[in-house]
């Protein structure tokens, strides 16, 4: 899955990466409140790890300020203040779990399993399936009614990202961060490009999947 890591200890910060890319996460970093708030506002992550005393701007009203903006990505907090007051205050500020530092990285990816068993979004199997059409994340084959064909490494991250979230309207912003990351300088353009693809793909296999232009926003994927 992509994680968002908002903290500024950036030691902390270059570890927790190591350790979750080593996991086959892909993780952006952050270290700053303000900027972490603009990047939780894009809705591109799957998992946001957020730690409450930031600089500009702290955790605990990043995380107000997403949820009240109708940003629903599953946050755990990961912080120092481990009192009873600061984990309910952050807990019903919106978070969906709390660890304390120090913690062992072993805990931190059994909380992440949890959630993603709790939230039934991030499925261990490689195959996922949606309306007339199957998609198999390890080989990047699509299965549908006609046909089948082998998608490239893109196609198949924007496929990914559709059929994971069936009907919800991506963002072309959410889009270019989930596809391409973070750190590299894209064109627009891009996108566009790959989204021609994919419902080429799609029409080849004999898929009545429609995936929707609504103009000026995004992309949705729909039957």
């Amino acid at each position: 899955m992509r994680i968002l890591l908002i903290e500024d200890d950036v030691n902390l910060c270059k570890l927790l990466q190591f350790q979750l890319e080593k996991e086959h996460h892909q993780v952006d970093l952050c270290h700053d409140g303000r900027d972490g708030l603009d990047l939780f506002l894009e809705d591109a992550h799957d998992l946001i790890l957020l730690d409450r005393m930031l600089p500009t701007m702290n955790g605990l009203l990043v995380l107000k300020k997403a949820r009240q903006a109708g940003i629903s990505t599953p946050v755990i907090m990961i912080t120092a203040l481990g009192e009873l007051y600061d984990r309910i205050e952050g807990l019903d500020g919106g978070a969906d779990d709390y660890i304390v530092k120090p913690f062992e990285f072993e805990e931190l990816t059994a909380r992440i399993r949890s959630l993603g068993r709790r939230t039934g979004k991030w499925e261990a199997d490689n195959s996922l399936h949606f309306c007339d059409i199957s998609y198999d994340c390890a080989s990047r084959m699509l299965y549908g009614p006609g046909d089948s064909l082998r998608l490239s490494g893109r196609e198949g991250c924007l496929l990914e990202t559709f059929i994971r979230n069936p009907n919800t309207l991506f963002r072309r912003s959410a889009l270019l961060f989930r596809v391409w990351g973070t750190e590299t300088e894209v064109e627009e353009s891009n996108l566009d490009t790959y989204i021609h693809y994919l419902r080429k793909r799609l029409s080849y296999v004999g898929s009545r999947l429609h995936l929707k232009t609504i103009r000026g926003i995004g992309y949705q994927l729909e039957e």
